[in-house]
């Protein structure tokens, strides 16, 4: 009816395509469970009959140029239509992984997590919660398209320096023992005073009980991991299995994985950067040697140890607010996974330090809360902060930028006080 309408008038044509894309979006739009994605095979089919309605029916088409102009127009609106079958295909496959994922019937906990403590939120306005919802943390990966991988399909393949190669599917690891611990994770781009840190509950499999069963080999010190998209991390061997919660993880503050966060399975490694460690939709443990692979961060200039630094943050006051005179609340959050935070200090204009108040915290794993009351008088003034892991080691002064291997220097703030 398009083309019909078209032939006499080109608007009335494109006006036909443009109404039928703007219903096929409607529609898509209209599912419960749909997302800004779901509506582009529709917006894409659209402009692919809009560019063949609009070649077909342009004037001097039997000429050479027409013609050429033609065939190149029809080769394009093939090749979009085409792009937007593709994409249609990658949306019917994320609506099919996220069903299979609300239908994960996640394991009760073999080692179930100790309970948070009553007072790990200080519930001051502007701070950040002890722990981050789903929804909220943070992201970062290479991954332009979210890898869905179906967890029917899912194999984990353990291989290279080990007495017995090992494969595993999903239901083979969820049949494992699992630990649940609430973890801290943080990215190593994250600048002083930087969002790239987030705390959750995990729900996993002990890494080095899996290795353990493997068989390490003489000489080996690094596991690689990979991602179901290529992407790989290498991980110290040492570290893996000196003792602490590395974990296979499948579930994340009570539910499966979300896909953007791994699903159907990650690592969780504390006390490592992400890079080194946190590796999404992971497929492939391969136990090697530093000298003989790299992962991807480490080929492009990152470092291939680096354990987290100690490090603080002040989430209120933000930087340049404005403050009344009198009392007010300096409060944020400090980290030193597997080692804790002994101790929090603030000072006011280069002033004394002064020892702030420390949330109490379930383990070394986490992040931990702080606050401090200040009596402000006006004028400008900078407030400062700094963290003493449990090992008594201060967080150092001088600014130092992510790369190679984090980031470190104290957080500070400048507020108007009036």
């Amino acid at each position: 009816m398009a083309g019909v309408a078209g032939a006499r008038r080109l608007w009335f044509g494109l006006a036909g395509l443009a109404a039928f894309g703007l219903l096929g979006t409607a529609a898509a739009l209209s599912r419960p469970d749909a997302g800004v994605l779901d509506a582009l095979p529709s917006l894409i089919g659209a402009a692919a009959g809009t560019a063949a309605l609009t070649v077909l029916l342009s004037k001097g088409r039997d000429t050479a140029p027409g013609r050429r102009g033609f065939l190149l127009a029809s080769a394009g609106a093939v090749g979009v239509a085409g792009l937007g079958g593709g994409l249609g295909r990658l949306l019917v496959s994320r609506r099919d992984v996220e069903a299979a994922r609300r239908g994960v019937k996640l394991p009760q906990p073999a080692s179930p997590a100790r309970p948070i403590p009553a007072g790990a939120d200080l519930r001051v306005a502007g701070l950040s919660r002890f722990t981050t919802s789903n929804r909220d943390f943070y992201r970062v990966d290479t991954a332009l398209v979210l890898p869905q991988v179906d967890p029917d399909d899912w194999m984990l393949r353990v291989h290279g320096m080990v007495d017995r190669p090992m494969e595993l599917s999903f239901e083979d690891l969820l049949r494992r023992p699992m630990l649940e611990r609430d973890i801290t994770l943080t990215c190593v781009s994250n600048e002083v005073g930087g969002p790239y840190v987030g705390n959750a509950r995990w729900l996993g499999a002990s890494v080095r009980d899996l290795l353990r069963e493997a068989g390490i080999q003489s000489g080996a010190d690094q596991v690689l991991s990979r991602s179901a998209d290529g992407w790989t991390a290498g991980s110290p061997v040492e570290t893996l299995m000196d003792g602490r919660d590395a974990l296979l993880a499948v579930a994340m503050n009570g539910e499966a994985l979300p896909v953007a966060h791994g699903f159907p399975a990650r690592l969780v490694v504390p006390g490592l950067y992400g890079y080194l460690s946190a590796t999404k939709w992971v497929v492939d443990l391969k136990v090697t040697r530093f000298a003989d692979a790299e992962g991807y961060w480490v080929k492009r200039g990152w470092a291939d140890h680096a354990p987290i630094k100690t490090l603080s943050r002040i989430d209120v006051p933000k930087p340049l607010q404005q403050l009344r005179v009198g009392r007010n609340v300096i409060a944020g959050m400090a980290w030193a996974q597997t080692r804790g935070i002994s101790a929090v200090e603030v000072r006011i204009d280069e002033g004394p330090w002064r020892t702030a108040e420390l949330a109490p915290v379930p383990g070394t794993d986490t992040w931990r809360q702080w606050a401090l009351e200040w009596m402000a008088t006006a004028g400008s003034h900078t407030v400062e902060v700094r963290a003493t892991d449990a090992t008594g080691a201060v967080q150092p002064h001088k600014r130092v930028p992510p790369i190679p291997n984090g980031a470190t220097g104290w957080h500070s703030v400048v507020v108007t006080v009036g």
